[in-house]
């Protein structure tokens, strides 16, 4: 059978090689998508980039942290060592329709809170690192160090053989928070008002790229840099801690409670835990000092 033509009589070829020129040009048009409308990225609200936060705690997986991202509109999900595919897919799995506002990214180590038997300060137990020295209104003496340090603590020494008594542990907060606050009890300690050599003159939140220091009583001073706010850590065992800074600095167990801060003097955290360690580096958490300064009523000086 001989296929009729569909060009109405009349129509030059010259004018039926047109329309089909133009027809294959139309056709590639539609078959072939903007190489730039695939490297478009998904932009996502506010209410979505919540929900997948919310999917990555309800996940419950230990070994993980994450923050928004203001920069790429992404949910980071920070992964320790210890998770393992099928705990990411969990995860991702959870967040549904938001989990492309999800980026997962590995770092070395193991998060734990940062905590050893050692020298600094030191608890019936265990042993952590001194905050910042502060005071009340009224000119009482006390020192901040991490929530998981104080609670369940009592008194605290100054050595490993708790002949010298520092103080008693007045407030504590863990999890959720991660903060504590000891009130001096001994009048003849020095209560130095620096870390080291700087002295701490005030207490800030500090800027996502802004450069930290970070002094405790395993690994002396060490810096780096901030790379989240807001970050929330899952411990496992149910220990849970919200709004905290993320940074560079490199931690290890004994470190925790010690301070966070610049070389300028201005008091940004408290450590509270990380991956990693000093020699291969990792990701460390640290609760924001402002937060707790403001809970317990007292300041830096």
């Amino acid at each position: 059978m001989r296929i009729k033509r569909t060009t109405p009589r009349g129509t030059s070829r010259r004018t039926r090689l047109i329309a089909v020129s133009t027809g294959l040009v139309a056709a590639a048009a539609i078959a072939i998508p903007s190489a730039n409308a695939a490297d478009t990225p998904t932009t996502f609200s506010a209410a979505q980039l919540t929900k997948a936060s919310d999917s990555v705690l309800k996940a419950d997986i230990p070994g993980t942290a994450w923050a928004v991202d203001s920069k790429t509109n992404r949910v980071v999900v920070t992964v320790d060592s210890t998770v393992s595919q099928a705990e990411i897919a969990k995860i991702k799995q959870q967040a549904g329709s938001t989990s492309g506002a999800l980026t997962i990214k590995r770092t070395p180590g193991k998060f734990n809170k940062l905590i050893s038997g050692g020298d600094a300060i030191y608890a019936s137990s265990w042993r952590c690192s001194l905050g910042f020295n502060v005071q009340d209104n009224s000119g009482n003496y006390y020192f901040l160090t991490a929530g998981h340090c104080t609670d369940g603590a009592g008194t605290w020494w100054s050595n490993s053989s708790h002949s010298t008594t520092l103080g008693s542990t007045a407030g504590s907060s863990f999890p959720g928070n991660d903060y504590g606050i000891v009130r001096y009890t001994n009048s003849s300690v020095t209560k130095s008002g620096a870390v080291g050599s700087v002295d701490i003159t005030s207490a800030a939140t500090p800027s996502v790229g802004t450069t930290v220091y970070r002094r405790g009583s395993t690994t002396g001073i060490h810096s780096g840099r901030v790379t989240a706010l807001n970050a929330t850590v899952n411990y496992g065992g149910g220990d849970v801690v919200y709004g905290l800074i993320q940074t560079t600095v490199c931690a290890e167990p004994g470190d925790s409670g010690g301070p966070l801060y610049s070389n300028s003097g201005v008091a940004y955290g408290l450590t509270s835990g990380g991956s990693g360690n000093c020699s291969s580096g990792g990701t460390t958490f640290f609760q924001p000092v402002t937060e707790a300064l403001s809970a317990y009523g007292v300041h830096v000086y």
